[in-house]
């Protein structure tokens, strides 16, 4: 597996045309935190260092074949003085697999506050994943070998009865990351996309059904690290039609909430053969 500098590596091709590398992966399609993190590094190269990523929207249009490298063509669409925004097009054989808009924000000062973080065991009191019985938990330590995560077990997690699905993980980079926050930006934007969409099936624990991100939205909020442990508490409030909403809210360690995440994800039965 590639590592993540790799990974969010861009080669510039063209003025605003960027290309990333294909990674081996268990997955039928490109993983989707790829091209969205690509996605954004190409964005970010095309932006004035004194603007700061604070949201991205993005749209999967087509399955991306993940033995071929991704094109990325950035269209500078808006420059003023407190907000900036760019558009990005993944293209592979010709054809746009994924759209993100990009907005900027320069450093300003506001009213604060935001939500507490549930309360969950700290990520080294949870066990090590190869020794948890869970098939989704191996999954994920397989696909994801450089990201270390700890599930919150549901009897350990600080649930509702108006959460219709819920779960809580806690994630990090094994490694050392750099320093760059931008670097750290991107990376999340990569991982956001990590275990989100399987908080819908928490629900449904006995059905099996194709799944697939469909869209993506996400703000950044505060500073952070992605190789310090982060809390992705998830829950997805609506199913159906073959489609699940999923949401989630991410915390550092000490409580600080840092990102945001909203995902429409595929969630149709499996056909049968």
């Amino acid at each position: 597996m590639a590592k993540i500098e790799e990974i969010l590596a861009l080669e510039q091709i063209e003025k605003d045309i960027f290309r990333g590398i294909a990674t081996e992966t268990l997955l039928p399609r490109t993983f989707g935190g790829q091209v969205a993190g690509q996605a954004l590094v190409s964005a970010v190269r095309t932006v004035d260092p004194g603007f700061e990523v604070h949201s991205l929207h993005g749209y999967f249009l087509r399955p991306g074949n993940p033995t071929m490298q991704i094109v990325y063509l950035v269209d500078r669409i808006r420059d003023g003085r407190s907000f900036c925004t760019r558009r990005v097009t993944a293209v592979q054989d010709g054809k746009a697999i994924f759209t993100m808009s990009a907005s900027f924000h320069v450093d300003e000062r506001g009213i604060e506050h935001q939500d507490t973080m549930p309360r969950v065991p700290m990520p080294e009191d949870l066990p090590d994943p190869d020794l948890v019985d869970d098939p989704t938990v191996h999954w994920a330590r397989i696909e994801w070998a450089e990201w270390e995560f700890r599930f919150v077990p549901r009897e350990q997690m600080d649930t509702s009865s108006r959460w219709a699905s819920q779960q809580q993980v806690w994630f990090r980079s094994r490694e050392t990351l750099p320093d760059d926050p931008v670097f750290h930006v991107c990376t999340l934007a990569y991982m956001s996309d990590m275990t989100l969409l399987g908080s819908a099936s928490v629900a449904h624990p006995d059905e099996k059904v194709q799944g697939a991100s469909l869209d993506h939205a996400m703000w950044f909020m505060r500073p952070f690290r992605a190789d310090d442990w982060l809390l992705y508490d998830q829950t997805s409030p609506s199913a159906g039609f073959g489609r699940a909403l999923t949401q989630g809210r991410i915390f550092d360690r000490n409580g600080n909430m840092v990102a945001a995440v909203v995902q429409e994800g595929l969630t149709r039965y499996l056909r049968e053969s």
